[in-house]
């Protein structure tokens, strides 16, 4: 895989990897439909991407490629976002985090939580080495990568980590795309639910993991995306998000396209309209940008 990559360090997230245990999984790299996906991910990375001319805010962000909770849609949810906000002056870590699997894992719902948390605790520890503010650390993430990202987002205070240094886990901010937010079976996306709870989840493990229903007022301010058509992951997640963000007075935006159906990345191919421009106008506005 390294000659797609320009990254200019890809490093492990563990020493030695947590809630592990012996399996035969192997990780490889497809690409089908000019989408290329990574699966059978078991040891977690961060990808690191830094931009020649860090902008004046020295802001950051955490990118988690959705795919399911089953593979990491690691081009065009992954690089080609990081590559985007290299250019906008934003270092970018691209998250390889691990893909649910009992067979390979201890407790594998909290696996991916775990990963994620790890990666903003090394972005926030090597701030100053890669010259970022560390009030200014954002996660994106995509559809599954979004429940992802929402998870990082509201369960900052949960102990999944080992964290001797007492390092915040909490994201400055957060940009959803089309992202699973429930795990209601009235909007969720059976999958990624099943792929990280399992089939028959207990009723406190589903509401752990409806993040609209773990909304505080110290959940970090949130910048949404979705298409209206969207067949695979209902917008009602993404509104159900926001409507707890409102209620507990967060900062909160939210772009409904008409048309765009699920996992469009970067370019929505049925509007000429173009989120991170919207984005970019956001991130201004709250001080992550200028």
């Amino acid at each position: 895989m390294s000659s797609r990559l320009h990254a200019q360090m890809i490093m492990d997230l563990y020493t030695h990897i947590p809630n592990s245990k012996p399996c035969t999984e192997k990780e490889t790299y497809t690409k089908g439909s000019g989408i290329g996906r990574v699966d059978h991910v078991t040891r977690p990375t961060l990808q690191v991407f830094l931009p020649q001319v860090p902008n004046k805010a020295a802001s950051s962000i955490i990118i988690c490629p959705g795919g399911g909770y089953s593979v990491l849609a690691i081009d065009h949810e992954g690089i080609e976002i990081a590559k985007t906000f290299n250019a906008m002056g934003i270092a970018a870590f691209v998250l390889k985090y691990r893909i649910p699997d009992s067979s390979c894992m201890v407790n594998k719902e909290n696996v991916p939580l775990m990963d994620a948390q790890q990666a903003l605790k090394i972005v926030r520890e090597n701030a100053a080495k890669w010259k970022i503010d560390t009030s200014k650390i954002g996660v994106i993430g995509f559809s599954a990568g979004g429940h992802l990202a929402s998870s990082l987002a509201t369960h900052f205070n949960e102990d999944v980590l080992s964290n001797p240094n007492h390092t915040s886990l909490r994201p400055d901010f957060a940009v959803l795309l089309y992202p699973v937010i429930s795990f209601k079976d009235s909007i969720t996306h059976k999958g990624s639910k099943d792929n990280l709870i399992g089939k028959n989840p207990s009723p406190a493990l589903m509401h752990r993991f409806s993040n609209e229903e773990q909304v505080t007022s110290q959940t970090p301010p949130s910048f949404l995306v979705h298409a209206a058509d969207d067949d695979v992951v209902p917008v009602a997640n993404s509104i159900s998000f926001v409507e707890a963000l409102v209620r507990n007075k967060v900062p909160a935006e939210l772009h409904l396209y008409q048309n765009g159906g699920h996992g469009f990345g970067l370019h929505n191919k049925t509007t000429t309209d173009e989120w991170i421009e919207r984005l970019k106008n956001w991130l201004t506005k709250n001080n992550f940008l200028q």
